[in-house]
Parts: C-alpha cells; structure tokens; sequence
C-alpha cells in the first residue's frame, strides 16, 4: 500500500507545476536560474523551471501525504526529491543541447522518481524491489498520463 501512495505522490509532485500553471494563468513564471548560463554557453536549467513549479509542489504533497495518513514530511520530502529530480534531470539536458521542455526517454522520469523514493527510504523502510517497482510504474504512469493532459489542453506537449 505504502508504494501505491508514494507513486500517488510522486505523481502530484511532479503535476504540481504544470496544474500551478494553468491555475495562475502563467503568472510568476520566474525561472530557477533567472536566465544565467552555465559555463558552456547553455541554460542552466531553462525558462521551464519556475519557482512557481516548485511551490505548488512543495505546498501540494505535504497535504495529500496527510490526507493519506502519512506525515507531513513525507510529503515534504517527496516533493524536494522530485522537484531535485526534475532540475537534475534538466541541468543534464541542456548540457546534451536538449532544448527546454524536450522529451529524454527514462531521463525525464527516472530521477524525478528514485530521488523521491530514495529520500523516505529509511524513515518508511522501503524495499529495493519496492522501489525498482515504484518507479517503473511511474515512468509508465507518466508517459501515458502526459499524453491525456496535452489533449486536455493542460500540458503544452504530448511527453
């Protein structure tokens, strides 16, 4: 049960910004690096970074990890894990020349979901196989999710 409710909850972290986005009509859309180059001439993390992104993520899961019985830092955890995740995942695109927001199959999924895990794994005594488990489900989850919420009109990409 416990990994049903961390993939839930990997899941509103990483939908977090993207429902954030819709739901503020693109205000504050401040990126993480405020636009600054790394040494070799790329983003840092690009302009789809956004400390709004970030605080609908840490302001969303603490409350869903309650409202599953969980504590509140769980959720806290989960959602820095993802959002650590997310802007690694990021960083390391841009410096393949990956423009923002492109699709990097398993780079986009995998980081923003084992970090997470990997964060409450001994506080919740969590399995390797849990975990291997967990974020399959959430690279699959992910993938096929993206595509309903691009033709909902919510996500501005199909992945």
């Amino acid at each position: 049960m416990i990994y049903f409710q961390l993939l839930f909850l990997i899941l509103v972290a990483n939908g977090a910004p993207i429902i954030g986005r819709q739901l503020m009509n693109g205000r504050w859309p401040r990126a993480i690096d405020g636009g600054a180059l790394f040494f070799d001439g790329s983003p840092i993390l690009g302009p789809s970074k956004t400390f709004r992104g970030v605080l609908c993520s840490i302001m969303s899961v603490p409350v869903v990890a309650l409202a599953f019985g969980l504590p509140w830092n769980i959720g806290l955890v989960v959602a820095c894990g993802a959002m650590v995740g997310d802007c690694l995942s990021s960083f390391v695109k841009r410096r393949l020349n990956m423009p923002s927001s492109s699709m990097a199959m398993g780079l986009d999924q995998i980081p923003e979901s084992l970090l997470p895990l990997l964060g409450v794994w001994y506080q919740l005594s969590l399995t390797l196989e849990g975990i291997v488990g967990t974020v399959t489900g959430f690279f699959l989850l992910e993938l096929g999710l993206s595509v309903i919420l691009y033709k909902l009109h919510i996500r501005k990409h199909p992945y």
